[in-house]
């Protein structure tokens, strides 16, 4: 489990700077778009309420082809090949096309940002006037300002709408000490209403939780619950707000990504390998302002249409993830085992990597640099279809 290492007291000096490019946030995405401005001869600021590493909020599992294709391989801890879902009246076991890993979040942040040149200060931020941010250490100037910071959208213009009225989901989740075999997920009312369990096994702990698409119902008994029906003991809880719906990737002048943009799949609640794929495309964009070869409106303009390209998948999958709960529990167990076919899985399965493929991890001005494997070019991910799960 991730400690707590926040600058406190006669720590936190005062900070006044100026940067190229100012990057809120130093979880995945802004990590991710750091990666690509390595290099580039700008001046990059990062900046986080917590050390780089510090604060897990997630079970941690991409496929493993992104960690791979990124040189992130070193902070795997376990792969799957298989995804076995349970409702009341059937357990299915789904044969995946490609495998999924899960992670150390230390380390994986850590790897991720030894490929970037950025400069790191801790301080949190509180909002921003124009090309200034205002933090907790002073303001900070940039033309180009990224907000990574999460849902909250703390950099973006008016005011943000607050769970539960926000298209936001509720998940928790505690990383008991043990070992399982599979990568498990539950569709029961028992555990919640509109959503699902899982357990994530990860070499030496599991991680168990429950997310509910209804931000109104609190999860914790329900977590509790799961544990024990898996003679486990919680240990170690850890929450957030998912966002479960695409917002606007540019606002005010600022580059939204991450959670801050809403790019988080519906249904799945999987935020990592977009926020990852996000944040190539944005640093991508900035890294041609910082040499010269677009302006910053064009970087936007690209940007913003990037991630909009992506609306009719997001919006898909939204329309599954409330469709799933009004299915009779008798009807999805059937519904399941049809859809268990080799043929449907590799299809769903394989629109669904098409969203975000982690082909797009191997362009960019870094190329293979850290891949350990090859695969296909950025322009080939960028040419396949986005579709739907």
């Amino acid at each position: 489990m991730p400690k707590r290492a926040t600058k406190r007291g006669a720590e936190r000096t005062p900070l006044s700077r100026d940067a190229d490019v100012l990057i809120c946030g130093a979880s995945f995405a802004g990590l991710a778009i750091a990666r690509e401005l390595a290099g580039a001869g700008a001046r990059v600021l990062m900046i986080d309420r917590y050390e780089v590493g510090e604060r897990q909020t997630s079970a941690c599992a991409a496929p493993t082809d992104w960690l791979i294709n990124l040189g992130l391989i070193g902070a795997h801890r376990q792969t799957f090949d298989e995804l076995v879902i349970h409702t009341p009246h059937t357990s299915v076991r789904y044969a995946l096309p490609w495998s999924f890993s899960t992670f150390d979040y230390p380390e994986l942040c850590a790897l991720l940002q030894e490929q970037g040149d950025a400069d790191f200060e801790i301080a949190k931020v509180d909002g921003r006037t124009g090309d200034t941010v205002h933090t907790d250490r002073g303001d900070l100037t940039a033309p180009l300002i990224v907000d990574a910071l999460g849902w909250r959208r703390i950099l973006g213009s008016g005011a943000n709408i607050q769970p539960p009225e926000a298209l936001l989901s509720r998940g928790l989740e505690v990383h008991p000490r043990g070992a399982r075999d599979d990568l498990e997920i539950w569709i029961d009312r028992s555990y919640v209403p509109a959503g699902y369990g899982w357990s994530f096994p990860a070499d030496d702990e599991v991680r168990i939780g429950v997310g509910s698409f209804d931000p109104r119902f609190h999860v914790k008994e329900p977590t509790v619950r799961l544990t024990a029906d898996l003679a486990q003991t919680p240990d170690g809880f850890q929450g957030n707000w998912i966002p479960h719906a695409l917002r606007p990737a540019t606002d005010d002048g600022v580059f939204m990504v991450g959670d801050s943009a809403g790019h988080c799949l519906p249904l799945t609640a999987e935020g990592i390998r977009t926020a990852l794929y996000f944040g190539l495309a944005c640093g991508r964009e900035l890294r041609a302002v910082v040499e010269g070869t677009q302006s910053r409106e064009a970087a936007l303009g690209r940007y913003h249409a990037f991630s909009a390209g992506h609306r009719f998948a997001f919006d898909s999958m939204l329309k599954v993830q409330r469709l799933v709960p009004r299915v009779h529990p008798r009807a999805l167990a059937p519904a399941l085992r049809a859809m268990g076919s080799k043929r449907f899985v590799d299809w769903s399965f394989g629109h669904y990597l098409r969203i975000a493929h982690p082909s797009y991890a191997l362009g960019g001005p870094h190329g293979s640099r850290f891949a350990s494997s090859g695969g296909a070019s950025a322009s080939d991910a960028a040419a396949a279809p986005v579709g739907a799960a």
